[in-house]
């Protein structure tokens, strides 16, 4: 691989740091600290088969004695070679990768957050599964639209996880609110009226002003019937003012617009509102949490389960000058998710598997899954669409807009349509 090549694209990479937040937050187990493992990239050397390969993912957290980490080494024995393993933090990830890619030392796996993969296809960093012969035929076709771009498919998701509803059961019930009528927004707020008017409190989420806000407000956005290409169609000023009539009535709190993921939580936690917009992550600490909860799929506006975007990670092979080893490589991904594997991989990340027949073995094994089945069903990448690399360039303008219009400072139409001007000069 040309190194030029590179450099030329070190802007829409820098980009793909933007949106990296979202899918740290997105899974809660991740930490900043902790590398397990040690070494950088050697993939330019070595054979084809046996040797040294290096392996790079997102999960510090898990040191040399983890499930994970001897997943790895059990995969490396079976492919015949010896897995040297390195856990980044998200962010600092995809920086390494550029730079390794630059000086041609990338590592022979990456396993990355699935917004970064089309940036780093684009930028030529990552390989196409048609070049590698990896098996993606048994994966779920929304999942995978997250790592393709321009027809090619780069790696494979070794799970995902989404956001759905979270709510308080003891809340809802003195409130009179039965969570079956909930099906889509006007039930929504009619379910929040009623709490409001019982001295509860309503609904909280997260729309800060970064990714994470995006993140948060996109199964609105789609579940209107809205497209990212198009931020002020009539369908997308409808998801914004949803929101901003939520915080007007007080069926929202103010907090909302500083809210994280986390802080959003840490509301639902104590005990105070009929519901919560959140992640597959937080369903340790729900068990936690001292009240009886449960969960639906995030409803569209006129019924039905909105699409969310979905967080996880892809399994990719960087391009490497010594294409042979290849072969050593595609082995590795396809035992680090095959379907024997991914079970007792995904159980830890707290992902529901990329495969129905896998998922069918996770909600038999934990039934309190299968909600967060039906919402990866609907699920769809914040890539897809052929957005690739003009995401991020969409989403600041959109969170900017959300952040506008939940503060006051502007209609939630002229907010989105600002958002849609700078988003389309920003993506010519």
């Amino acid at each position: 691989m040309k190194s030029h090549s590179i450099t030329r694209r070190l802007a829409a990479v820098g980009l793909a740091l933007a949106i990296t937040g979202a899918a740290a937050a997105c899974s809660a187990s991740k930490s900043s600290t902790g590398a397990g493992g040690s070494g950088s990239g050697s993939g330019s050397g070595g054979a084809a088969a046996g040797g040294t390969f290096t392996v790079w993912d997102p999960y510090p957290q898990f040191d040399s004695g983890s499930a994970w980490s001897q997943l790895l080494s059990k995969c490396g024995t079976q492919a015949g070679a010896t897995v040297k393993r390195t856990g980044f933090d998200t962010t600092d990830l995809t920086t390494k990768v550029l730079l390794a890619a630059q000086q041609g030392n990338s590592p022979d796996v990456l396993i990355v957050d699935n917004p970064v993969v089309s940036t780093l296809a684009d930028a030529g960093v990552v390989t196409d599964t048609g070049t590698t012969h990896l098996d993606t035929s048994g994966v779920a076709p929304n999942l995978l639209a997250a790592g393709q771009l321009a027809g090619k498919t780069y790696g494979v998701p070794i799970g995902a996880n989404t956001l759905a509803l979270y709510y308080n059961k003891a809340v809802l019930t003195a409130a009179g609110v039965d969570i079956a009528s909930v099906k889509d927004w006007p039930s929504l707020t009619a379910a929040l009226a009623k709490v409001h008017a019982a001295g509860k409190k309503g609904i909280t989420f997260s729309a800060i002003g970064t990714e994470e806000g995006s993140f948060q407000f996109l199964p609105w956005f789609w579940g209107a019937g809205a497209n990212l290409k198009q931020l002020d169609s009539s369908q997308g000023v409808a998801a914004l003012s949803l929101w901003t009539d939520w915080l007007k009535k007080g069926y929202a709190p103010n907090s909302v617009i500083n809210n994280t993921q986390t802080t959003s939580w840490q509301e639902f936690a104590t005990g105070q509102y009929a519901f919560s917009e959140n992640g597959t992550w937080q369903l340790a600490n729900a068990k936690k949490a001292g009240f009886d909860y449960g969960i639906i799929p995030i409803p569209a506006m006129t019924g039905g389960t909105a699409a969310a975007p979905t967080g996880g990670e892809f399994v990719t092979i960087p391009v490497q000058d010594k294409t042979d080893r290849y072969t050593t490589s595609q082995k590795l991904v396809a035992c680090l998710t095959s379907a024997d594997n991914a079970q007792a991989t995904d159980t830890t990340l707290s992902y529901v598997a990329a495969t129905p027949a896998v998922q069918a073995k996770q909600v038999a094994a934990n039934p309190d899954l299968q909600p967060w089945v039906a919402a990866v069903a609907a699920a769809k990448g914040r890539t897809s669409d052929d957005l690739g690399t003009k995401y991020p360039k969409i989403s600041q303008p959109m969170w900017t807009a959300v952040q506008a219009a939940l503060s006051g400072s502007s209609s939630p139409q002229a907010a989105m349509t600002t958002a849609q001007n700078a988003a389309a000069a920003a993506t010519k």
